[in-house]
């Protein structure tokens, strides 16, 4: 008979390992697979599931087992899901920039010249986050337009000129909204090349850290019409540089490659990273039932159940 105490002990187990937030309790991974040895190696990974599959935990669990040459920068989008394109972007630029800064003493030492690096590049970022953004452009378009409406109304009424006035305004408006949205568009590639240059310094005066692993969880909190573009750039950021991305998210709320007028935009799985799938189904009915009972398996030996459990089950 299986002791009610350890059976209680056993449920609080499994429920607290149910969601994962930075910074909680430390929660074991039960590595059943090789998703944990995938999620630490130094590739391109998207890791896909669906929530409470154990994404955010498979992250933290690969960042505690690096070696100490690796480090791991994470990042959750779901903290910038009411950012436009392409401040987005540039909040997590800001993040991970931000965290070298943090941890510059740690992981690169004591280099003046990585110091003035970095606080040109964060300093850069912030001053580019407050320019006028996709939202504010779609505001002032359509401001402008309920003013020219306005305005057309009571030309109507009482003169044909403020009509073509305020007409004139606010084509110009969202003209000037419209040349400030493509303008930082094209500052942020423009300034990729200098950056991963930078990016080449900081790894060349380091004596401490040789690779880092960029961990963006909960991707799909992005706009699906912005991801494919946030997901282009960081996989240009990272390319032929040691710093691997390392995405999680749900397929079938992700667009992780988009074709734009024949432009490619993206990462292409299997060519740009390598899938880990940890979301078992009944499609594979054996496999999910075997993944699952060593999971339960796991859980019942840190309850001091697992002798109950392994006498009880067949398989």
């Amino acid at each position: 008979m299986v002791e009610q105490q350890k059976l209680q002990r056993l449920r609080q187990l499994i429920t607290e390992g149910l969601r994962v937030q930075l910074g909680g309790e430390r929660i074991s991974y039960i590595n059943v697979g090789h998703a944990l040895e995938d999620a630490s190696a130094k590739q391109n990974h998207t890791i896909f599931a669906r929530r409470g599959c154990g994404k955010t935990l498979l992250l933290h669990a690969s960042a505690a087992a690096l070696g100490n040459d690796v480090r791991a920068i994470y990042l959750n989008c779901e903290d910038f899901k009411r950012h436009s394109f392409p401040n987005v972007l540039i909040v997590i630029l800001h993040t991970l920039f931000s965290d070298l800064e943090a941890n510059l003493t740690g992981w690169f030492g004591r280099k003046a010249q990585t110091r003035r690096l970095l606080a040109e590049i964060t300093k850069k970022l912030k001053a580019m986050q407050h320019q006028p953004d996709e939202v504010e452009e779609a505001v002032k378009q359509t401001s402008g337009a309920e003013q020219g409406s306005g305005a057309s109304l009571e030309a109507a009424v009482h003169a044909a000129k403020v009509g073509v006035n305020a007409s004139r305004k606010e084509k110009s408006e969202v003209e000037r909204a419209f040349k400030h949205h493509r303008e930082k568009l094209r500052d942020l590639d423009h300034w990729l090349p200098e950056l991963k240059k930078n990016l080449r310094t900081f790894f060349e005066l380091s004596t401490n850290v040789r690779t880092i692993l960029l961990q963006i969880d909960d991707l799909y909190h992005l706009k699906r019409a912005d991801q494919a573009f946030v997901v282009d750039y960081i996989h240009r950021l990272c390319k032929d540089l040691p710093i691997f991305f390392k995405i999680a998210t749900m397929r079938h709320a992700s667009t992780l490659f988009a074709d734009r007028e024949g432009q490619p935009i993206g990462a292409q799985e299997r060519h740009d990273f390598q899938p880990v799938n940890i979301d078992y189904t009944f499609s594979d009915f054996n496999r999910t039932s075997s993944l699952n009972w060593q999971i339960l398996r796991e859980y019942g030996r840190q309850a001091d159940l697992a002798r109950s459990i392994h006498e009880s089950t067949v398989v």
